[in-house]
């Protein structure tokens, strides 16, 4: 691979003085070097193949980290990482130890922050201008947000509020590449896709403000004087541009893989006298045939072969099963209805989508307006199901409380990717979901260990439950079950020996190591049995009574300590009158890094060597 001129690149000023030409070489080079690693490595590639020249461009005329670049999402900033000073470490993308796949403070000063949601770079953004605005600098801020992301609240919140200063020094770039996660939707992307289609007034302001300022001494009065006709040709050729009806200056849509007139417009934004919206144009892929033909498959991919673009089968996995089992509900049941904020593809709810379009809806990146829209949904008599990664639920806090189980609203929350996630890292573990939803009444969680039992949970919330229902399952497939377990799908199981005093108690995919450590403490001669908790909120008294005589008890929870199902166990048992010794591993108080799955859950101790350990130590006391 000819990396003669990226291999060079130590920080973004071994840029400055490239030729356009080197510069487009450069692009063509950290292409290559996408591609290769995410093939290697898995991660995030039709997004960042989409901003090469883009992140090129804006290293070209600003100067990081004086000059401070918020990345939304994060997910496009691999070129990024090579232009400041990680093309050395960049093989070790997204494994244990290596550079994160979203931008990391800690790994580079050119990281301003550690983002892996959508929608919040204006916001953090203008804080930083002001911040800068307030001590007197003059260095810029830039966000660098995806049209996808213009379908979260919190975006439009920002830009309303960043209209009014009209002194910060902040560039908002919108990458329109038509796309978030899966094809976008709404009113947003159609007023996007109008703005590029209306190119007449845009290029003559531009044209006319150039002129005017380049007049010597009256230049600039003669443009505020002409505002007013603008004004009166913008509305006759466009009727309104909301961004400047919000207070900033509107340029573009600008070609987003032209480096030369990118960085032209770039610098011409540096000298406006009021937070600029640059609208760029691009395509998601852009560069492999393979992922602009198929944007959704290749935003975030696993390892791949490069000719063929497949990738290495890893069979079922509960996503794929729950959209199987909700498209069987579904034609048996006109009330059930899908929700998904841009993630049909990896949520499962690709087929759900074609064969009950009618009952499918995709709100773009908006989880809270999920929530209260599926209130909405179940008060007119529907059963909506929300399916959504738990990384991304944490932001429906509010109406799950407000709109959703204070309502006593009847849905189903369908939260994928629960638990560890592997290589994204700390921004998108699913490791807070069961505390914060503890804290909630009127709501239901059930955590299935394998597809049979996530059927049945589906089918009782459904059929049987009230109120709000979460049904939380990992990434991947099914945990391995004993030959000899038979579940009774009640509100516990128990496996092992049903009379001994030591109880290892668990729930979800890590029962699976739990059975495991069962069968080696066994073979030590050591009595255990396991209690596999099936509904995990609310406690069922009978659990507190199956458990109240043990003498020792050792809970293993894949997910946070501080108000997770173990501590609230304990709580339970204490107020029971347990005398014995109660031992809690869960995660403690930090944010969990990336890492492999199998790795992460050996690291937190909840592997079965681990378990072997931690319960067979209860023996030699």
């Amino acid at each position: 691979m000819d990396n003669s001129i990226l291999k060079n690149i130590k920080s973004p000023d071994d840029i400055k003085n490239l030729s356009f030409e080197q510069l487009d070489e450069l692009s063509s080079q950290i292409r290559k070097e996408l591609i290769a690693t995410v093939a290697n490595n898995g991660g995030h590639l039709a997004s960042n193949l989409g901003v090469v020249e883009l992140t090129v461009a804006l290293h070209k005329c600003f100067d990081s980290p004086k000059d401070k670049f918020v990345f939304d999402v994060g997910h496009q900033i691999y070129t990024h990482k090579l232009l400041t000073g990680r093309y050395d470490r960049f093989h070790t993308l997204r494994t244990e130890g290596g550079i994160s796949g979203f931008p990391r403070p800690s790994e580079s000063e050119h990281d301003t922050f550690f983002s892996g949601h959508s929608s919040t770079s204006i916001s953090s953004a203008y804080g930083i201008s002001v911040s800068e605005l307030l001590k007197g600098s003059k260095n810029y801020t830039v966000a660098v947000i995806g049209d996808g992301a213009f379908t979260g609240g919190l975006a439009y919140e920002a830009i309303n509020n960043v209209g009014r200063n009209r002194d910060a020094k902040l560039i908002v770039i919108l990458n329109d590449n038509e796309m978030s996660i899966s094809q976008n939707v709404g009113s947003v992307s159609k007023y996007l896709t109008n703005i590029r289609t209306t190119k007449q007034y845009f290029r003559l302001k531009a044209g006319l403000e150039r002129t005017l300022n380049h007049i010597p001494l009256v230049g600039r009065s003669l443009s505020a004087g002409v505002y007013k006709l603008k004004t009166a040709v913008k509305n006759k050729l466009y009727n309104s541009n909301m961004f400047e009806d919000l207070g900033f200056r509107y340029m573009g849509p600008v070609d987003g893989h032209n480096i030369k007139k990118l960085t032209e417009v770039l610098e011409e934004a540096k000298n406006i006298d009021r937070p600029v919206l640059l609208h760029v144009h691009t395509k998601k892929g852009k560069g492999y045939e393979l992922a602009e033909q198929n944007p959704s498959v290749f935003h975030g991919i696993s390892k791949f072969d490069t000719d063929t673009g497949e990738t290495v089968s890893k069979g079922a996995n509960f996503s794929d099963e729950f959209g199987k089992y909700l498209c069987d509900l579904a034609s048996k049941d006109s009330r059930i209805c899908a929700i998904t904020a841009a993630m049909s593809l990896g949520t499962g709810l690709s087929e759900y989508a074609q064969n009950f379009s009618d009952r499918f809806f995709d709100v773009g990146i908006a989880e809270e307006h999920a929530v209260v829209f599926a209130s909405g949904l179940a008060k007119g008599g529907m059963v909506p199901f929300f399916v959504v990664y738990s990384t991304f639920l944490q932001r429906c806090y509010d109406q799950l409380i407000h709109d959703a189980a204070l309502q006593k609203q009847k849905m189903i929350i369908a939260v994928d990717r629960a638990g560890f996630v592997g290589e994204d890292g700390e921004t998108h573990q699913g490791i807070f979901d069961v505390a914060f939803m503890n804290t909630i009444s009127n709501f239901t969680i059930y955590a299935p260990s394998t597809y049979d039992e996530l059927r049945k949970d589906m089918f009782k919330a459904v059929y049987k439950d009230s109120n709000v229902i979460a049904i939380r399952y990992p990434r991947g497939g099914e945990c391995e079950i004993p030959d000899d377990f038979t579940p009774t799908h009640d509100v516990f199981d128990i496996y092992g020996d049903e009379d001994a005093d030591v109880s290892l108690v668990t729930y979800g995919r890590i029962f699976g190591n739990a059975c495991k450590a069962y069968k080696l403490l066994k073979k030590q001669n050591k009595s255990i049995r396991v209690v596999k908790l099936n509904k995990i909120k609310p406690l069922d008294a009978s659990i507190i009574e199956v458990l109240k005589n043990s003498r020792s008890i050792f809970f293993f929870e894949e997910g946070i300590q501080n108000g997770g199902v173990g501590e609230k166990l304990a709580l339970r048992l204490l107020e029971a009158g347990y005398k014995g010794d109660y031992k809690l591993t869960a995660v403690d108080y930090c944010f969990v890094e990336q890492g492999s799955v199998e790795s992460t859950i050996r690291k937190n101790n909840l592997d079965t060597q681990s378990m072997v350990d931690i319960v067979g130590g209860a023996f030699d006391e």
